[in-house]
């Protein structure tokens, strides 16, 4: 309530200034465009009726009385400037340099003949006060320009600033008036209606689940109070029986999650190396002059796999998450196809557009996010599949690295594509559904993304894109 009536005497405060303001401006622009227009009338009357020949340089003697006349009448002091902005004369009866100016700016003078009314008001700050400086082209006969015709007008707002002081000094005094109200009010319905809610807020603040609650009693209180003191009553004997069976659950719940996590991840390296001993075991020939490079290949890779064996195996000894993940400074082509090389498919394509695309990434981690989207794209392969094709690229965009993972599967429905990172979601018979919300965490802790697009029967696109560094 308070806050209420703050904010609302505020509001009215400000919108009633600035609508004094704009009035202000308004009716001073009014008043300076009706006085401009008079003496225009003047002028021109004066102009009309002179003996002197209608020229520029005549301007003097034409007005030499009539100036001081149009300016008493209207109030108004009023200088008049030849057509390249030289003073001609002016209404004021004695000045000096400083105070009058001699010539017009440039500026000025290109607005007033650029401009489709030949007119121009600047406005001046001086001395605390603002003026208004009309410039306007004033013609002959035959509306051919013959001076520049100058009116000074100050901005004079101590009435409408006496007004606006009296009106927020009578809106002050009435939302004070409101405040001691709100003020008074609030205080007796906050007392009356919080009395008994504070006792019983307090005891809600203190109920644990780790420990034993009190129950509230309370004397005397209203029904609606009764009630909800019944029911906070009755929640902390069902609290205290629950309290055991969900400690329980959440901890086996955990030890699951656990469970099918580090289950998962050992998984991956095993499938690798079974891949590798196969492909070794189908291609070994002793005559082959490669033999020992080849060995230390196979061998690289199934040390490599068995090194991210024992980190998952030490993390889940320790209670701990998987194996942390390093920045180190590699070269993501060369790590990818590290990646590939466990795979027998020989339809499986790798290209880079530079041999060297250097970026800050744990080793083991891209090659189990590379490891992991290839493997989904060979499971998405029908074995009847005709050409199947799995390509991986390698690409380097500013200060981003890309690697793209396409296959020519049968493809992700509409209705799997919104679920297709969720952990647990899985199309497949055998597996957990934690490889792709394993790969998408793992970009995601490096700054990456992951994204893809798929058409049902012609294939999916993985994109990976992560910084450099």
């Amino acid at each position: 309530m308070i806050l209420l009536v703050l904010i609302a005497s505020i509001l009215i405060a400000g919108v009633t200034i600035y609508q004094y303001n704009e009035e202000a401006r308004d009716y001073h622009k009014g008043r300076l465009e009706r006085k401009e227009q008079a003496i225009i009338s003047d002028i021109d009357y004066v102009i009309k009726e002179t003996t002197y020949l209608v020229e520029t340089e005549k301007v003097p003697l034409i007005f030499k009385d009539e100036i001081y006349r149009i300016a008493e009448i209207h109030s108004l002091r009023i200088n008049l400037y030849d057509l390249d902005g030289t003073l001609l004369i002016t209404s004021k009866a004695s000045f000096t340099n400083d105070s009058i100016s001699q010539c017009i700016d440039t500026n000025v003078l290109n607005e007033i003949s650029n401009t489709a009314e030949h007119r121009f008001v600047e406005k001046i700050q001086k001395n605390g006060e603002t003026f208004q400086s009309s410039y306007r082209y004033i013609v002959d006969s035959k509306s051919k320009p013959l001076a520049i015709l100058n009116l000074p007008y100050l901005e004079n707002d101590d009435f409408l600033n006496k007004e606006l002081d009296e009106f927020l000094e009578r809106l002050a005094y009435a939302y004070l008036f409101m405040m001691l109200i709100a003020i008074i009010l609030a205080l007796l319905l906050s007392k009356y209606i919080t009395r008994t809610l504070k006792t019983i807020a307090d005891k809600i603040n203190e109920t644990r689940l780790e420990k034993r609650n009190k129950k509230i009693d309370i004397a005397s209180s209203s029904e609606e109070i009764s009630t909800l003191i019944n029911s906070y009553n009755s929640m902390i004997d069902e609290l205290e029986e629950s309290a055991v069976k969900l400690a329980t659950s959440e901890r086996e719940q955990a030890w699951r999650e656990m469970a099918k996590q580090v289950a998962h991840e050992i998984k991956n390296p095993l499938t690798p190396m079974r891949l590798s001993v196969q492909s070794f075991q189908r291609k070994f020939n002793p005559d082959d002059e490669n033999i020992h490079q080849k060995v230390d290949e196979y061998s690289q890779t199934l040390i490599q796999q068995i090194d991210t064996m024992s980190s998952i195996a030490s993390a889940f000894s320790n209670f701990a998450k998987m194996p942390a993940q390093k920045n180190e400074t590699l070269n993501v082509t060369n790590i990818v196809k590290l990646g590939l090389d466990i795979f027998s498919e020989d339809y499986i394509i790798f290209s880079s557009e530079d041999e060297d695309i250097v970026a800050n990434f744990d080793r083991t981690q891209l090659i189990r996010v590379v490891t992991n989207l290839v493997k989904n794209g060979i499971q998405a392969i029908p074995e009847d599949k005709e050409n199947p094709r799995i390509e991986v690229k390698v690409t380097s965009e500013n200060d981003m690295v890309k690697i793209t993972v396409e296959d020519n599967g049968v493809g992700i429905t509409e209705e799997n594509k919104p679920l297709i990172f969720e952990p647990k979601f899985t199309t497949k018979t055998s597996g957990m559904g934690l490889g792709l919300a394993m790969v998408k965490n793992i970009v995601e802790t490096y700054k990456g993304n992951i994204t893809f697009t798929s058409q049902q029967g012609d294939g999916t696109t993985f994109s990976v894109t992560f910084p450099k560094l």
